[in-house]
């Protein structure tokens, strides 16, 4: 097993520091990531996440651990503005649209699926969802209660943080202070059952209009949020177990509440590794519907968006993505895809280029053994993917030289070269081989610039005619045309 020879190191959130991992069971991983809350369809900056969480699956795969990925599917519970008042995401959905709250559920599902598989996602060993697990959570509130560290008011359970904190650290994942806590939301005192502001909610009575309900010993009500993944996560990985991860905007309180919840019913922390994938924005800004920027991932693969000027693959996008490291924020750009989907080519192209090098007697002018560990450096390095593209990189400069006849390289080391660029490339980054099916793209593209060249020529000459004639032909077989301040460009349907 090629673990046994890795040195692995993942930043833990909880530390701040980078740290040698050692699974709980040597060979096994035990890992969850929060899933959507299933009510729209799957925004961008969560594809990102999801993406990270993949690459890092895929990479302990390629190592040969046995790894038991589990991410939930949140169908119930999550309510408005991330609080513990307020409408269900979901039922809100199904009442504006006027269908069932599992018909919303089912709609979203599916559409997370489809985006995921067109980004060439594996699947999870496990996909629980949170109206599947509603005895486990109450189970859990009992234990709780019984600890004395959470509190029924009305019909609603409510987790006491400030007993919690007497034994405990409420804010040890954040960095969080009680204190702090307690003096910027001492306003609110009052205005809910809470016995504080600080407190959350484990169970919600269901007021007589909210469709989604469940009985307990407590009232016909539906779990909170938070405690929906402590149940699902301990149940299928243990009371702890390896890695947790989730986008950073889950830090705090979601996951401060999972900590608590877990050591309060079962007196050990719930996970040794914390992680968390950072924010994507675009063009320098916060992704925002309301000021429209804002791209869904069928509008990258269509093109039908103003933020850019052509469709691009799956695969295109994926490569995009993967060359920020997981913990840094991304920028999605328009001219951040276009240089992407060229390096992608040029990669592509290496890489089925392959099988056509021939090998010589000893290798000179790289050292592929060397190439290989820096490999597995990289992603050793807490998964530093933009540092294992770059090796991957390195190596495309010395296939080209190779096939200029510029360099040489035995057999061994070419076998090396082989398994190792298509290992990383296709297993572990999960990119998927569009050479052939992008050449074609490549030459169309440049095509399509010839007649935009010419049909600028018959503007600037007046020739208007000529002009709108290349125009129409083109829009005729599909291909739109952009006129914008920084030139023309062009999408297809």
């Amino acid at each position: 097993m090629l673990y046994k020879d890795q040195e692995l190191k993942i930043y833990n959130s909880i530390s701040g520091e980078k740290e040698h991992f050692q699974p709980i069971n040597e060979g096994h991983i035990g890992m969850y990531v929060c899933g959507p809350t299933v009510y729209s369809n799957v925004h961008l900056g969560n594809v990102r996440t999801f993406m990270s969480f993949d690459m890092i699956f895929r990479y302990f795969k390629h190592l040969g651990f046995k790894v038991r990925f589990v991410r939930n599917i949140t169908d119930a519970g999550h309510l408005e503005n991330d609080a513990d008042e307020g409408e269900d995401r979901i039922a809100k959905k199904a009442r504006l649209e006027q269908i069932e709250p599992m018909e919303v559920v089912q709609m979203y599902t599916v559409d997370f699926h489809n985006i995921l598989s067109a980004f060439n996602f594996l699947a999870p060993s496990i996909e629980p969802t949170a109206t599947g697990h509603i005895i486990e959570q109450i189970e859990i509130i009992k234990e709780i209660l019984d600890k004395g560290l959470a509190y029924e008011v009305n019909g609603s359970v409510y987790f006491d943080v400030l007993k919690y904190n007497e034994s405990y650290h409420y804010g040890k994942l954040s960095g969080r202070n009680i204190e702090d806590l307690i003096h910027n939301t001492r306003a609110l005192d009052g205005q809910s059952d809470k016995k504080n502001p600080q407190d959350f909610a484990l169970w919600k009575k269901a007021e007589p209009q909210h469709i989604m309900r469940w009985p307990s010993p407590w009232s016909d009500g539906f779990p909170g949020w938070h405690l929906e993944c402590t149940a699902m996560s301990t149940k299928y990985l243990g009371e702890t177990f390896d890695i947790h991860g989730g986008g950073m905007d889950l830090k705090f309180p979601h996951h401060e509440c999972e900590i608590a919840q877990a050591e309060a019913c079962n007196d050990k922390s719930p996970v040794n590794f914390w992680m968390h994938a950072n924010m994507l924005i675009m063009n320098g800004k916060k992704m925002a519907k309301s000021t429209g920027n804002y791209i869904l991932p069928n509008e990258i693969f269509s093109g039908d968006n103003p933020h850019i000027s052509k469709a691009f693959s799956a695969s295109v996008a994926r490569f995009f993505m993967l060359q920020a490291h997981y913990r840094s924020i991304l920028d999605f750009t328009n001219a951040g895809l276009l240089a992407s989907e060229k390096g992608y080519f040029k990669l592509m192209e290496a890489i089925n280029s392959l099988d056509e090098l021939s090998h010589s007697d000893k290798t000179d002018g790289f050292d592929v053994a060397a190439w290989r560990l820096n490999c597995y450096d990289a992603m050793n390095d807490d998964f530093n993917s933009p540092i294992l593209i770059a090796e991957l990189f390195a190596a495309v400069k010395f296939i080209n030289q190779l096939k200029d006849h510029k360099a040489s390289v035995s057999k061994p080391d070419l076998d090396t070269l082989k398994q190792t660029m298509r290992a990383f490339t296709f297993d572990v980054l999960g990119l998927e081989n569009e050479g052939v099916k992008q050449d074609s793209g490549n030459k169309l593209s440049e095509a399509v610039e010839i007649l935009i060249n010419l049909r600028a020529d018959a503007r600037a000459n007046k020739d208007f005619e000529l002009s709108d004639k290349i125009r129409d032909e083109l829009a005729a077989v599909g291909i739109q045309l952009k006129d914008g301040k920084d030139g023309t460009t062009f999408s297809t349907n």
